[in-house]
């Protein structure tokens, strides 16, 4: 409970779950979120949101949540062609990854994330991806993480941790994860106040939250939530 950390924090259900854990674990925790052009780009306002709000489902978050940060990687849209950056249908590719993908998208994140850590004299990250449950990112493969955090620590000549607490569990034990961390009032925070669908779509909510209800991470996000509603019956 002495260490600081840094939670990359979207504005979505998994990262604000890992910024309760954070909260959770960490005496002192600052977040970062990262603005790279993308279509569902209203994310970065319910960040807002939810980071005004997580403090009071527990005394002690509140005294634990630090600054915020929002870094521009307006380059990486520049970079790679996706439908998250682009005007491209959401379909599967012929190189066997969703047209989602961002090329490159964690690998700028964590190289951020750690040159902010060493400034700011941060030593662990926490970060929101999962292997078990997800879309066939590479970059959110367990040995990525772990292969950027060698990096990073030989990189910055300062050993950092990357804390990923989702990597093994899937999108109902996620929302198990909030629940057991916040109760009931974290689930409901998470429903109302985070976004999670690729197409920015806020104007009809479900009972998992706001969405399109039909791109990949919707229905990881609503299939989830069903399965946690059926384990508690």
């Amino acid at each position: 409970m002495t260490q600081n950390a840094l939670v990359m924090f979207s504005g979505g259900q998994d990262s604000a779950t890992c910024l309760a854990w954070a909260l959770e674990n960490y005496s002192f925790v600052e977040t970062v979120g990262f603005t790279y052009h993308q279509k569902h780009s209203v994310e970065l306002k319910c960040r807002k949101s939810v980071l005004q709000k997580i403090g009071s489902i527990r005394s002690n978050w509140s005294e634990r949540l630090a600054d915020d940060h929002v870094i521009d990687l307006s380059i990486i849209s520049e970079l790679g062609e996706s439908a998250l950056t682009r005007d491209m249908e959401i379909k599967m590719m012929e190189n066997g990854l969703p047209s989602t993908f961002v090329p490159g998208r964690n690998l700028f994140f964590f190289l951020a994330a750690g040159v902010l850590m060493y400034r700011r004299g941060i030593s662990v990250l926490v970060a929101g991806m999962c292997e078990t449950d997800f879309s066939g990112y590479p970059d959110c493969r367990d040995e990525t993480i772990k292969a950027m955090q060698n990096a990073l620590n030989m990189g910055l000549e300062k050993p950092l941790l990357i804390e990923t607490p989702l990597m093994w569990i899937d999108k109902s034990q996620t929302w198990k994860m909030a629940k057991d961390l916040g109760g009931q009032n974290l689930v409901d925070l998470i429903v109302e106040e985070t976004h999670t669908c690729y197409r920015g779509e806020r104007s009809e909510k479900y009972d998992w939250g706001y969405g399109c209800d039909n791109c990949p991470a919707c229905e990881l996000r609503k299939n989830g939530y069903r399965k946690f509603l059926g384990s508690k019956e």
